[in-house]
């Protein structure tokens, strides 16, 4: 089986070559390493000791895109080609409708005319914006607060439409806080600017700020603190290969949430970070930000029931000791 990645190079993605390249999956990459790095490729020849072909190119060229399709027998394009910053989404919104928008229209025109109909999508629990309940479903209702979950749920909107005009097959996996690193060290987070929580933690042992900023302490939960939902990186990989599967099966398009199902306040990450590195780190109080909820878990039930899905590394010390292995090695990323 061939496999097309686009946004191969970047966090998730490259986790999930890595993972398809030791299944003896073939894999072809396409990114135009505008928000990644090409060692994050060479590094991933390093942990598997195999081989792929890489195209250096922007989704948004379709010449170039049915080239890729025309020189290699695709059977199925997992698509993480996109701009995922929320604070910037919302400053420069026609950015992420012209890339996550535009960008996916242009792959599935090309998709549609060289005959790949197998879709999986890198969707995001952003497209929920404030649940009215949780843990979150996948019935619940989708309302984005922030323009990047508005071109993410756009883009679930889109290939469904594909779907019935072209009998395009996706799968759409909404995923919740990603984390963590390969236990190999030699891939991890490498954002510019950094927005998630446990690098921005780990930023502190690591000499690069001198305190983390909670967001408020008077939330309806048990510290305070808010809550999220942490899934490991290696485990949204497993979760990937198998929706492969799943289409290359032949059923029918879906949407499945990726989350523990276990939610961890801010204040519990912090702890747990401090016995990982062994040292106390500093945190100051800080107003509470607009629109952040109070508690946000993911039911990731359909995705273990449909797809046989069991995350492994659900275990936050675990979880964040991946994280602080690359870190701790890469504090500028891979400029390191």
């Amino acid at each position: 089986m061939k496999i097309l990645v686009t946004g191969g190079a970047g966090y998730i993605g490259s986790h999930l070559v890595t993972e398809l390249l030791q299944q003896n999956y073939e894999v072809v990459v396409v990114d135009n390493l505008s928000t990644s790095s090409e060692k994050s490729l060479e590094n991933i020849k390093k942990i598997t000791n195999k081989d792929f072909k890489f195209y250096n190119c922007d989704i948004k060229d379709i010449e170039k895109m049915n080239k890729v399709f025309q020189e290699n027998k695709i059977d199925a394009v997992v698509h993480f080609a996109a701009y995922s910053l929320v604070g910037e989404s919302m400053t420069t919104p026609l950015k992420y409708y012209d890339n996550n928008i535009y960008g996916t229209k242009c792959l599935l025109e090309s998709m549609i005319e060289n005959n790949v109909k197998k879709i999986v999508f890198s969707s995001t629990a952003a497209v929920y914006g404030e649940p009215k309940q949780v843990p979150i479903l996948e019935t619940n209702e989708t309302n984005p607060t922030n323009t990047y979950g508005e071109t993410k749920l756009a883009i679930e909107k889109m290939m469904s439409w594909c779907d019935k005009a072209y009998g395009v097959k996706y799968v759409a996996l909404r995923y919740f806080n990603a984390c963590g690193a390969h236990p190999s060290g030699l891939i991890g987070e490498n954002h510019n600017p950094e927005s998630h929580l446990i690098p921005i933690i780990l930023q502190v042992p690591n000499g690069k700020r001198e305190f983390i900023s909670v967001f408020g302490d008077d939330y309806n939960t048990e510290d305070g603190t808010c809550v999220r939902d942490y899934i490991h990186v290696c485990d949204l990989a497993d979760a990937h290969i198998l929706a492969v599967n799943y289409l290359l099966d032949g059923n029918e398009s879906n949407v499945f949430n990726l989350g523990n199902g276990v939610g961890f306040s801010v204040k519990e990450v912090i702890t747990e970070t401090e016995k990982v590195v062994g040292e106390k780190i500093n945190s100051k109080m800080a107003e509470r930000r607009a629109g952040d909820p109070a508690t946000l878990t993911a039911s990731s039930q359909k995705a273990k029931d449909v797809l046989g899905w069991k995350p492994k590394m659900n275990n936050l010390n675990q979880i964040i000791a991946t994280a602080w292995n690359w870190h701790k090695n890469h504090k500028n990323g891979f400029e390191d």
